[in-house]
């Protein structure tokens, strides 16, 4: 749609036919969760999705939410699993910084991924580390030939991503690196991304904040961001429609060849068009009534934070109901002077036993943990449509792609499942699993979300039992 020569936005939209709005778009806005509307319909589903609730939400009727959160170099295992089992267990030193949530936590032991280890492929445990965490197949050993696969959080997304703005968010507070050879020969497509759309095509994820912020809510201050944003909306619409018509009139006069090369340019096209339809579909943006942040901190725990609110917002809002955060790519080589360790991530967890190292580590391993635990806090702080919290209402996976950092092991993976899943998980508990595929637990948390006919997921056998 256009806005008519010489009239102001807001004239424009007032003009706009209501029926069209309560039938086109539906009567939905990506705003805070308000308990009465749990029962009649989703929130920010476009009109007829009530059709899919079953497939989306919990009993109750509220969002279900899934998030996977990526920590990189393993962890000392002997400081990281809990002592006792079951509902009777104490946390370890470094997940102790859980205890005010550890009613809502799952401490899984005994989950692998066959498929990151070396074998014929060798070397390379960092980028297979990233790349098979939420594919569970063996990645392709090439810098060019980038061959992964579909991961968990986009097989979920397929299934609910069309009932909010965004299907899924990705967010790192990493650099992005996509192209050229990182790990040993592997692409460094595999170890700065965890989220796969197809075998070929990662999701690149955002590491920037406000770009983050902006994407989900729009520029500018509290109550201009969604004017904004339509306005934005009503550019881009404006020049795909001059690019469009101006590739039909190209392509008469094109040969074979060149038709081709322009249709896999408007593949392009049409997926911007696509998205624009889905802004379209939602209405206006949800405008919270905070700032937009104004970059990447330069702290890091504050960045972490940050990053996870811009998370939390987003589930808040129910602008997408998937996620994955990178906190950092695997074989990440950071520093932590803030914390009192000025050597390399990396470097120190090669610590061949040496006891000042690995202490070290595991200051970095309880920092990581420690603000994942501010962030379940908040969750849990954040009431949701049915009474329950945003915590209880969510599945989020915190691991690594490796176990032991100084082995580059991947069996019995360091691994948290938090949340209880609108009642489907039973969360306050370590669980050991003894030795199945990280990739079973994958299928649970597809059927919960709807997901149907997946009977194998990556190197899965089955679905894992008592979960």
């Amino acid at each position: 749609m256009h806005t008519p020569a010489g009239s102001s936005l807001e004239k424009h939209l007032a003009a706009m036919n209501r029926r069209h709005f309560l039938k086109g778009l539906g009567a939905c806005i990506a705003l805070p969760a308000f308990t009465s509307l749990a029962s009649s319909r989703l929130l920010g589903a476009p009109a007829g999705a009530a059709a899919d609730l079953r497939l989306a939400t919990t009993a109750t009727g509220a969002p279900l939410r899934t998030a996977f959160v990526f920590f990189p170099n393993g962890a000392i295992p002997g400081r990281w699993w809990p002592e006792g089992t079951g509902s009777d267990f104490r946390l370890s030193p470094t997940l102790a910084s859980l205890e005010s949530v550890k009613s809502h936590v799952q401490v899984l032991g005994g989950l692998d991924h066959n498929n990151a280890r070396g074998g014929p492929d060798g070397a390379g445990d960092h980028a297979r580390g990233n790349g098979v965490f939420l594919t569970g197949v063996r990645i392709n050993k090439s810098a060019t030939d980038v061959r992964a696969g579909v991961s968990i959080d986009q097989v979920i997304a397929g299934q609910v991503g069309h009932l909010t703005r965004f299907p899924s968010l990705e967010l790192t507070c990493d650099i992005n690196r996509q192209s050229g050879a990182c790990d040993s020969g592997y692409s460094c497509a595999y170890q700065y991304n965890i989220s796969w759309k197809s075998p070929t095509t990662p999701l690149t994820p955002e590491n920037n904040p406000r770009l983050v912020f902006e994407r989900l809510f729009g520029a500018g201050a509290h109550g201009e961001r969604a004017a904004n944003a339509q306005r934005r909306l009503l550019a881009r619409r404006s020049v795909l429609d001059f690019v469009s018509d101006d590739a039909r009139r190209l392509s008469r006069g094109l040969d074979t060849g060149d038709r081709e090369k322009l249709d896999q340019y408007l593949t392009g096209v049409r997926d911007v068009e696509q998205r624009i339809q889905r802004a379209e579909q939602f209405g206006p943006n949800a405008d919270p009534a905070q700032p937009t942040p104004t970059g990447i901190p330069s702290s890091h725990a504050d960045y972490l934070d940050l990053m996870y609110d811009m998370m939390l917002l987003a589930f808040k809002t129910d602008s997408t109901r998937v996620a994955t955060f990178i906190l950092g790519h695997d074989g990440d080589n950071r520093s932590f002077g803030h914390i009192g360790v000025a050597e390399g991530h990396h470097d120190l967890s090669h610590h061949q036993n040496n006891e000042e190292r690995i202490e070290k580590i595991a200051q970095i391993d309880r920092f990581y943990v420690e603000r994942f635990a501010n962030f379940l806090r908040k969750l849990e702080a954040t009431p949701d449509v049915d009474g329950k919290s945003l915590l209880h209402n969510s599945r989020i996976v915190y691991g690594s792609g490796n176990a032991d950092g100084n082995r580059h092991s991947h069996d019995n993976l360091p691994l948290i499942l938090a949340g209880g899943g609108g009642g489907l998980l039973t969360p306050g508990r370590y669980v050991q699993h003894g030795g199945r595929p990280m990739s079973n637990l994958f299928l649970n948390l597809a059927d919960q979300a709807g997901v149907k006919h997946l009977d194998r997921f990556g190197d899965s056998t089955g679905r894992l039992a008592n979960v």
